[in-house]
């Protein structure tokens, strides 16, 4: 039970996203720049750095959403997902992928937690300076994102189907248009 009158039927953050529009709008536009804009990290990659996040924040509806999302962008690939969740040093992922995951796990805890040396591995994995950057904000981001979900108590279904169906269109369209609304229309 949502801890405010948020509007029913909606899941996880669209129901915030319905109750104050003007504050959606930003929210959106962040996230799609961030993980379905321009980049020279695919989009999988940049959904699996939300997905790891909001896993390691134990935001289910962001984890699950991202991970489907991260899913629809690698070929169906919901076992790599849950690879990267549980260990993703271990999972079959590049070791750029691995390094940039080391700093966003390091945000999660808090930004101070971000060394010189975990930035220069990631660096010598390849990383730019412009992935970098995308990393720390992404984690940044879903913390809040998922602190948003969890804290207003939203409405987080179970059905796996309707997160597979949500994760398919976000992975093909974006953020900026509502999603999550008409998954549950």
């Amino acid at each position: 039970m949502p801890h405010i009158a948020l509007p029913e039927g909606l899941p996880g953050i669209s129901s915030g996203f319905a109750f104050r529009p003007e504050t959606a709008k930003p929210m959106r536009e962040l996230a799609h720049v961030l993980l379905h804009g321009p980049s020279t990290l695919t989009g999988g990659e940049r959904e699996l750095i939300a997905t790891y996040v909001s896993s390691q924040n134990d935001c289910y509806f962001c984890q699950t959403s991202h991970g489907a999302a991260a899913a629809a962008h690698l070929g169906k690939d919901s076992g790599l997902v849950d690879d990267v969740k549980r260990d993703f040093l271990q999972s079959p992922i590049s070791d750029k992928l691995k390094a940039l995951l080391v700093i966003a796990g390091k945000v999660q805890k808090g930004g101070k937690h971000v060394t010189a040396e975990s930035v220069e591995n990631a660096r010598q994995q390849g990383a730019t300076d412009l992935e970098i950057h995308d990393t720390v904000l992404i984690a940044a981001a879903f913390c809040m994102y998922n602190r948003y979900v969890d804290g207003l108590a939203t409405w987080q279904p179970q059905d796996p189907a309707m997160y597979s169906s949500m994760g398919e269109h976000l992975a093909a369209h974006g953020y900026i248009a509502p999603s999550m609304e008409r998954a549950t229309a």
